[in-house]
């Protein structure tokens, strides 16, 4: 069968979870690489939405300080794309409910959902996808020895973190992060985590 040239390109990685065969079950992401820069849309509703030069960035600066606005009071904002709000962060390990003042809540980015407009438009696909050329990533993490061998060296100094982890174990910082994290899960956890200024740091779980 002939190869695929149309359609959304998606790559392939392994997940967590393991499939009959022993094998990390694998799941699908849009290829990276594929960007349309604000001025392409703008330049797009200028020459085909019938648009002035330069309405577009007015339209989406009116947004970003009336919408900013209430978000820095606590909204959540819902406009015609979906709906904004903000994303909050517990500082430090907590269980009792007593300790936590607002000292200790941080601002952790802005959650987007979309609209169900916006999914129905994006859904518009009518060329189906197909698979990228480059090879399925971060492999490595399901090689026990590679992965041993990295954490051992990266706990060099008796804890390590993500970019350390990253610099052994050649793991791009999402898979180096969510292996780290397997480690501090279950009954008897490998590491312990904690913070570090803004940083995650990993420790041999003594306990």
């Amino acid at each position: 069968m002939p190869r695929k040239t149309d359609g959304i390109e998606f790559e392939l990685k392994p997940g967590v979870r393991k499939g009959d065969d022993g094998k990390p079950l694998l799941y699908a992401q849009l290829a990276k690489g594929k960007v349309i820069s604000f001025n392409q849309l703008e330049d797009f509703c200028e020459k085909h939405r019938h648009m002035e030069v330069g309405e577009l960035t007015r339209l989406f600066t009116l947004l970003i300080d009336v919408a900013g606005h209430y978000l820095s009071e606590g909204y959540r904002v819902q406009t015609p794309i979906g709906s904004f709000a903000l994303k909050l962060k517990l500082m430090g390990e907590h269980t009792d409910p007593k300790t936590v003042t607002g000292r200790d809540i941080k601002l952790d980015g802005v959650e987007f959902i979309p609209s169900k407009e916006l999914k129905e438009a994006a859904s518009q696909n009518r060329l189906g996808y197909r698979l990228s050329k480059e090879p399925v990533g971060n492999s490595q993490m399901y090689d026990p020895k590679a992965m041993e061998e990295a954490l051992h060296k990266s706990l060099g100094k008796g804890y390590t973190d993500i970019k350390t982890f990253m610099h052994f174990s050649g793991l791009k910082r999402d898979s180096a992060q969510h292996y780290l994290d397997s480690l501090t899960q279950g009954e008897h956890p490998k590491l312990k985590r904690s913070m570090s200024g803004k940083s995650y740091v990993y420790t041999l779980n003594k306990g």
